[in-house]
């Protein structure tokens, strides 16, 4: 099962601080992987995939040691399941077999 874990982060400006970010939250046990969309001027969205539920202590820890600070935190269980069932319309309305005139 995948967790993905949802962080909005403040107060990042640049690609050095995607980086300081990425590589402390790498550094939580647990964690897989790190998607940063960095967003200046507002918070910037932090995806961090791992394949159980994190603590958010730490997680918020490790993004205060680079800098930063966590305004919003959001946990989705069983991620992979949950984008499937979104897409699952587009993915029917694409896989439609065409009328063919008799």
């Amino acid at each position: 099962m995948t967790t993905v874990t949802h962080l909005s982060v403040t107060g990042m400006t640049c690609g050095h601080c995607v980086s300081s970010v990425t590589d402390e939250l790498l550094g939580v046990p647990g964690v897989q992987d790190v998607l940063v969309e960095l967003r200046p001027g507002q918070a910037s969205s932090v995806r961090v995939i791992s394949d159980h539920a994190l603590d958010e202590a730490a997680l918020r820890a490790a993004v205060g040691e680079a800098g930063y600070d966590v305004a919003e935190v959001a946990v989705v269980d069983d991620a992979l399941a949950a984008e499937m069932s979104e897409q699952a319309p587009a993915r029917q309305a694409t896989h439609t077999l065409p009328i063919v005139p008799k």
